[in-house]
């Protein structure tokens, strides 16, 4: 692999940053997302994924997104033809070296991250800034396994992302002021709201939310309600727009395990275990609507039934 020229396009972060064109690594649901928003809004975007074949699901994911915002009148037609324009996919990480950002969307596993995370230092101009879009990793620990620290930040974005607001904004113990002014303007640029936590298990959201849905898990296999009377209670008495079982389907039950287990390990509390419930269905399969079965069977030729 040919090492960056680490002085070719360097520009020192207290000058505003532009950028021009967003590396998404990950092109599944949170990937696929991000990537879609950034065109969107204007920046071209290099998707990639360890094959092709993902990085052109991811795609294909993107345009049926803009087909159905058009049908719905959201957007003209020629917003989603220039949106679409914008995207390159390559199974090459490599590719990610003319990327003036780069955001990680893989799965939720520290290991795996952390690999990504060096591969891209190594690949990436040093004025890049590299951000996760971790829903409770360490900041600190990813960014200490490269050589940009100070240029090293948490993006958490909602999903999906298309449609929910909000960016979790999560400064590492290193990371800078300009680099934390620098993706706020991103944030913006996508037209998303942010807030700003330190590094702590879990940050601000999930610290919250995972335990909930956790709870939940454990009021079914103790028997207090079904799944769908849980839910439809929680919607009717506390104004959520989903129901706690609902909501882990489209997280992936994957994926609460690994919040959990982050919560449990970092702050050491038997509150955060995971639900043994869970564990047995991410041990069978359900693992919500990407697997086609969670707490509800779902159609995999319509992942909104």
């Amino acid at each position: 692999m040919a090492s960056p020229n680490w002085g070719s396009r360097f520009i020192f972060l207290a000058v505003a940053m532009v950028i021009e064109t967003l590396g998404v690594v990950g092109a599944g649901q949170m990937g696929a997302g991000i990537a879609q928003v950034a065109a969107q809004a204007g920046i071209d975007v290099i998707l990639s994924d360890v094959s092709e074949d993902l990085c052109r699901r991811g795609v294909d994911g993107i345009r049926r997104n803009l087909d159905r915002a058009v049908g719905r009148g959201r957007i003209a037609a020629v917003d989603r033809d220039a949106a679409v324009g914008r995207l390159r996919m390559s199974a090459e990480l490599e590719a990610l070296a003319e990327a003036d950002f780069v955001i990680e969307a893989i799965i939720e596993r520290e290991a795996d991250k952390l690999a990504l995370f060096r591969r891209l230092d190594e690949i990436c101009d040093p004025g890049v800034i590299l951000a996760s879009n971790t829903s409770s990793i360490s900041i600190t620990r990813m960014a200490a396994a490269t050589r940009r620290a100070a240029r090293f930040i948490g993006m958490h974005f909602m999903n999906p992302v298309p449609v929910l607001k909000l960016v979790e904004i999560v400064r590492g113990l290193t990371t800078s002021e300009e680099t934390l002014n620098a993706t706020r303007e991103l944030a913006a640029r996508l037209g998303k709201q942010t807030i700003t936590v330190q590094d702590a298990p879990g940050f601000a959201i999930n610290r919250v939310l995972l335990p909930m849905i956790n709870e939940a898990v454990f009021a079914l296999q103790e028997g207090v309600a079904d799944a769908a009377d849980i839910d439809l209670g929680m919607k009717l008495g506390t104004n959520h727009p989903m129901g706690p079982l609902e909501l882990a389907d489209l997280i992936g039950l994957d994926t609460c395990i690994y919040v959990m287990e982050v919560l449990h390990a970092g702050l050491g509390e038997d509150k955060y275990r995971p639900c043994p419930l869970l564990r047995k269905y991410v041990d069978a399969g359900f693992l919500g609507r990407k697997s086609g079965r969670g707490f509800y069977v779902y159609d995999r030729g319509d992942p909104d039934r």
